[in-house]
């Protein structure tokens, strides 16, 4: 595929995947959910004194709320991913639940205070992923971006459901591999 028909294809998988994962009633969202917390929680371990990069779910995405408070309580440091600019590298501000939040883009929640801290851990909302580890995302190439920029990489966790499996997202040079993919099914 050229640039322009990969650009097409990946917009179309986009909207079925997303229409799928919005579909999913809330039963099956929930087990789902605690299948992938349980994942997360062995997967991470201990991270007290560690900065854990997170965001805010919307369009059916796994809610990773129940997660930050407990890895809050075990002594992690939270964080959220704020769109400074378009077309850079993501900012994530430092969070921790019951602060006070303003609006980003497509009005999603973000801190209201600006204290930009580098996550040790990200955890990564996908639309759809590969076997090796490629994710589709909302294709802003947000964390794609910010992933780039580090020399030393954070563990990079992208967390979705098994029907966003893809055979390949042809990646391109600009797209970086997760450094694991959690579903519902995956461990």
């Amino acid at each position: 595929m050229d640039g322009k028909e990969l650009q097409a294809w990946r917009k179309e998988k986009r909207r079925e995947l997303l229409a799928a994962r919005t579909a999913l009633d809330r039963e099956t969202r929930r087990r789902y959910g605690e299948a992938i917390e349980r994942q997360l929680v062995e997967i991470l371990g201990n991270v007290s004194g560690h900065t854990v990069g997170a965001y805010w779910p919307f369009r059916g995405e796994f809610n990773v709320h129940p997660l930050l408070e407990r890895l809050q309580a075990q002594g992690a440091q939270l964080a959220l991913p704020v769109v400074v600019e378009k077309a850079s590298p993501l900012e994530f501000w430092s969070w921790k639940p019951g602060d006070p939040l303003g609006r980003g883009i497509w009005d999603i929640p973000i801190p209201k205070e600006r204290d930009s801290v580098r996550p040790d851990i990200l955890l990564v909302p996908l639309v759809g992923y590969d076997n090796e580890g490629y994710r589709l995302g909302y294709g802003g190439g947000y964390y794609d971006r910010t992933l780039a920029q580090y020399t030393r990489k954070p563990l990079a966790i992208g967390i979705g459901y098994t029907l966003g499996h893809l055979e390949s997202i042809d990646p391109q040079d600009f797209d970086i591999p997760m450094s694991r993919i959690v579903t519902e099914a995956s461990g």
